[in-house]
């Protein structure tokens, strides 16, 4: 067990910040019986943000370290204090102070120059840096130091540009800074930095809980205040960081932070498991381990909340050491620089959260930390495509953590689960099965379009409408992560229907301005399998259209109906676009006719049955359907998407399938299903297969699809009506799965949230309701099932479960085909 998982005396915790002091070279030690605790917090801290129980001179630590040395070598040749500037290609003096595009390249850059010398102090303080202990290192910490604080960071001063800079970014690095070179910081320069966080970071920022003090954000702004204290040993300011994480841990309804479905908010309306969502677990990871055993440690309750939601919220998009895309927000625009340090994607990010559960479980219950440590193991050992002890964006304590995982023989490699999760109050949903994950990302009246600000994601304006991301399990792992984002063609994203009209970069708004005024938006499932739906509007368009999707056991069935549109451009759903990376020589096969390779081409498959894409998957077209088929090289930049992102052109070669719905299109429609990882001769055989599904409705005004050889029903009435055996009063989604043990589950949800009253037919022989919610007032059995609900408006979209039993079993009804 680690000495940070146990829990922590007084004593043992002042005894353990002795000792840790001693081993790190901070020439000071401290009697057990000191009433003194900041001298031990300091020094945990300082463990923190180095890393401890690592060999310097073994991979991937030496060669990291000697990076890390380089690039201070670097920093170090390169400075040059001057008025308005530490580094001459950081000017961070203003000419007109405001929050205008100037203004916050100006307050980046001032934070940039901060996150130099904080790369200056990790080398300074890592062994086998090859600046390890160097006088000159110190001397131009001391100087950066001073020039910025002279220059600009000091009380008094007016903050300009992003308020995030100045209240988050900055002073945390400063005072991870006077941690690191405590003992040789003069007292006065001391209380000078201290007396700036307090200038920037008042007490005051975390009065309420509101604004940018929110989510992520509070528990970045408690990491100022709590280090604060600690570096001028104000216990006054630990105790209010602590007590105003609080907060953080209760779940919300509406805003930033934590709901009880498992969705993460930021910005009010933007999911951002995978960004700030990081950020959380990662700052609250280390604020526990900081606080554990000491006179301010964490013992609010609620803070299970944040347990809980390791394996409730972060995990379900998390897929093979990748975080899912479609949680990240405008962080999809931050792809790789010339320096591979800089950039991101979603295995990186990915990485980060796996190390932040590894460093959040130390402080949780032995089974909870042993569970983590097991599913972090198997993530690692899956990320064939990016593997995380050798990805660059990591810090050398994060690599500590996760190599002590990867190396401990006790820990059980946990393999990917399977099952469905929606998460409607975010409107997204995960879908694992045996061999494949997906993901899928909508938009409504609480959840934006999309995100951008600060210049990045400036063409992200239809990630919300529809987008169906898929891995395999020993492919694709790339799929979004290989400079997807920059070379893709913004309007046709997999999954998504949209109008051609051309939008401007960052169009609607920063900080996801923009909502669609819809409310049916969301689903249901059993656990394994699920019906969702999305009433589309457009973005800046008047294109309307009613979406589904049922996730089945290898397949995804896709239905689109009221297509309709008046914006004087073409109308196309993306059925795939796949990333074939730079060679692009993945084999096309249609109909059993092979496309010859290369590129680029064009077809137009009239009629068309089936499609199967070599080493990705298949797709069929029900009844057949006119699909156009593309494969093209595109080139791109991250600095199109993001103004701060790499001018480096890229290329990339992707095989689009779309159809084409016209110019204007009225009431519209389409079908298809995909089919992850399938053979090409399962693809044909799926295709000749009339029996496996039956599409009971495709309308805008229901959608539902069985699947007789799994007894599985799903239907979204838009409007209420009858679907196959299914009859439901008013709006719902509704879900059914006959067993072969003689039983059914039935969920029913209100999409919408403002059902009252809600009534649900099951043309079918039941014997008895062995199971039901709450809002379940009344029901009747026999010949068929009939169903009334309560009041649904308080359930936030959530599916309410029924089970009963049959009068015959499943067995007795089997069809053709397998699920």
């Amino acid at each position: 067990m680690s000495r940070w998982s146990r829990p922590w005396s007084r004593r043992a915790f002042l005894a353990a910040g002795s000792g840790t002091a001693a081993v790190l070279g901070l020439g000071t030690t401290w009697a057990l019986t000191t009433p003194d605790e900041f001298p031990a917090l300091r020094a945990r801290w300082r463990t923190l943000i180095l890393g401890e129980g690592f060999d310097p001179a073994a991979e991937p630590f030496r060669s990291r370290l000697a990076d890390l040395g380089g690039t201070a070598g670097r920093y170090l040749a390169t400075m040059a204090p001057a008025a308005g500037s530490l580094w001459p290609d950081l000017v961070y003096a203003d000419p007109e102070p405001d929050q205008d595009e100037v203004s916050y390249a100006c307050s980046s850059r001032l934070n940039s120059s901060y996150a130099r010398l904080s790369t200056l102090a990790q080398a300074y303080c890592q062994p086998g840096t090859g600046l390890t202990g160097a006088p000159r290192v110190r001397d131009a910490l001391l100087t950066g130091l001073g020039h910025l604080h002279d220059d600009v960071y000091h009380a008094g001063q007016a903050p300009y540009g992003n308020w995030y800079n100045w209240q988050i970014g900055i002073p945390q690095a400063l005072l991870d800074l006077c941690v690191l070179l405590y003992d040789a910081l003069p007292a006065t320069r001391r209380a000078g930095f201290l007396a700036a966080v307090d200038h920037f970071v008042p007490d005051s920022v975390v009065a309420g809980y509101t604004g940018n003090s929110t989510g992520a954000n509070r528990v970045d702004l408690c990491r100022v205040l709590a280090l604060r204290g600690v570096v001028g040993a104000d216990a006054g300011k630990v105790a209010l960081a602590r007590d105003a994480l609080s907060p953080v841990f209760r779940y919300v309804t509406s805003g930033d932070g934590l709901y009880a479905d498992g969705s993460f908010i930021q910005h009010r309306s933007v999911p951002y498991t995978g960004s700030y969502g990081a950020v959380l677990l990662g700052g609250l990871g280390l604020l526990f381990a900081l606080l554990a055993g000491s006179g301010w440690e964490v013992t609010d309750p609620g803070r299970q909340h944040v347990f809980d939601a390791v394996e409730g919220a972060w995990a379900p998009f998390v897929y093979n050491g990748l975080v899912m895309d479609g949680v990240s927000g405008r962080a999809i625009s931050r792809g790789r620089a010339a320096d591979a340090r800089l950039g991101q994607d979603d295995h990186t990010r990915g990485h980060a959260v796996l190390a932040s559960i590894v460093l959040l479980g130390q402080g949780a219950g032995p089974a909870e930390n042993a569970r983590w440590r097991g599913l972090v193991k198997g993530w690692m050992e899956r990320d064939r495509s990016s593997p995380p002890l050798a990805d660059p964006t990591l810090s050398v304590p994060h690599l500590a953590r996760l190599k002590g995982v990867r190396d401990d023989a006790s820990v059980p490699a946990v393999p990917e689960p399977t099952g469905h999760r929606l998460f409607p109050c975010m409107a997204r949903a995960t879908h694992r099965r045996p061999g494949w994950a997906a993901s899928l990302s909508m938009a409504d009246r609480r959840i934006s379009h999309y995100e951008t600000g600060d210049g990045e994601n400036l063409r992200g304006w239809h990630t919300g409408a529809g987008m169906l991301y898929w891995w395999g399990a020993t492919f694709g792992g790339d799929q979004y992560g290989d400079a997807f984002w920059p070379t893709v063609d913004p309007y046709r994203l997999p999954g998504t229907t949209v109008s051609r009209k051309v939008l401007a970069d960052g169009a609607g708004g920063d900080w996801g301005a923009v909502r669609p005024d819809v409310h049916w938006v969301g689903g249901a499932t059993d656990g394994q399998w699920a019906a969702a739906g999305q009433y589309l509007k457009g973005f800046q368009s008047s294109l309307r259209a009613k979406k589904s999707w049922f996730f089945l056991d290898d397949a995804v069935v896709c239905l689109g109906a009221g297509i309709t549109c008046a914006d004087g451009t073409a109308v196309e759903t993306t059925v795939d676009n796949r990333n074939l990376g730079a060679a692009g020589d993945a084999p096309f096969t249609a109909d059993g006719t092979v496309v010859p390779g290369g590129a680029p081409w064009s077809r137009t498959l009239t009629g068309a049955g089936w499609a199967h894409l070599g080493g990705h998957g298949g797709y069929v077209f029900p009844g057949g359907a006119t699909v156009r088929a593309l494969r093209e090289a595109r080139d791109g930049s991250w600095s199109l998407i993001d103004k701060g992102g790499s001018t480096a052109v890229l290329t990339r070669t992707y095989q689009t399938l779309y159809l084409d719905h016209g110019t204007d299109p009225v009431d519209a429609a389409y079908a298809y299903v995909l089919l992850p990882g399938a053979t090409a001769q399962a693809t044909r055989a799926r295709a000749a297969d009339s029996g496996w599904l039956g599409v009971l409705a495709n309308s805008d005004r229901l959608q539902g699809v069985s699947v007789p050889s799994a007894g599985f029903t799903g239907v979204n009435f838009w409007f209420g009506g009858t679907a196959g055996a299914l009859t439901a009063s008013d709006p719902c989604c509704v879900v059914v799965r006959e067993k072969a043990d003689g039983t059914a589950v039935i969920v029913v949800s209100d999409p919408m949230r403002m059902r009252t009253g809600l009534t649900v037919t099951w043309r079918r022989a039941v014997t008895a309701v062995t199971s039901a919610p709450a809002t379940l007032v009344s029901s009747a059995t026999g010949a068929e099932l009939t169903l009334t609900f309560g009041d649904l408006s308080g359930t936030a979209g959530a599916g309410q479960r029924v089970t009963v039993g049959l009068g015959r079993p499943l067995r007795a009804r089997t069809g053709s085909g397998t699920p």
